[in-house]
């Protein structure tokens, strides 16, 4: 165990979060997603999609170079209720609004293809899949 770092960060998740340089996407996903089909690197953590962001918004800086440093599969039967969740997250990590994007189900599995790493979660509410994009750390 190690001070002030969430349990769920393990050591493989915390060295994929360090190698990650600023751009690089971050994929969280539901139970349903297949994550195993586009991971290039692949974290199985069997918690909600909401703890697993929280973990990794923990140590994981947002990039503030862009206006929406996430992004989320657009439901076609409107807004899932988790988005909230996801947004609450992440202004409480970054101290400040952070835009998401809605975008396509193909794209996000495009943007997922080529994201640097995925975690797949036990999450078993629908469309619980969001992308993140790492930031840099300002002195």
């Amino acid at each position: 165990m190690l001070k002030n770092v969430n349990p769920l960060l393990t050591g493989d998740l915390l060295a994929i979060l360090s190698d990650m340089g600023h751009g690089d996407e971050l994929v969280i996903t539901d139970a349903n997603f297949p994550a195993a089909a586009v991971a290039q690197r692949l974290i199985r953590l069997p918690v909600s999609a909401t703890d697993t962001l929280d973990a990794v918004l923990s140590v994981l800086p947002l990039d503030d170079f862009v206006d929406a440093p996430a992004a989320a599969m657009d439901a076609p039967d409107g807004r899932p209720p988790i988005y909230d969740a996801f947004e609450a997250a992440m202004a409480t990590s970054e101290g400040r609004p952070v835009g998401m994007d809605l975008i396509d189900r193909f794209e996000f599995y495009d943007r997922a293809q080529e994201a640097y790493a995925v975690i797949a979660t036990g999450e078993r509410r629908l469309y619980a899949n969001i992308i993140l994009k790492k930031g840099v750390l300002r002195t």
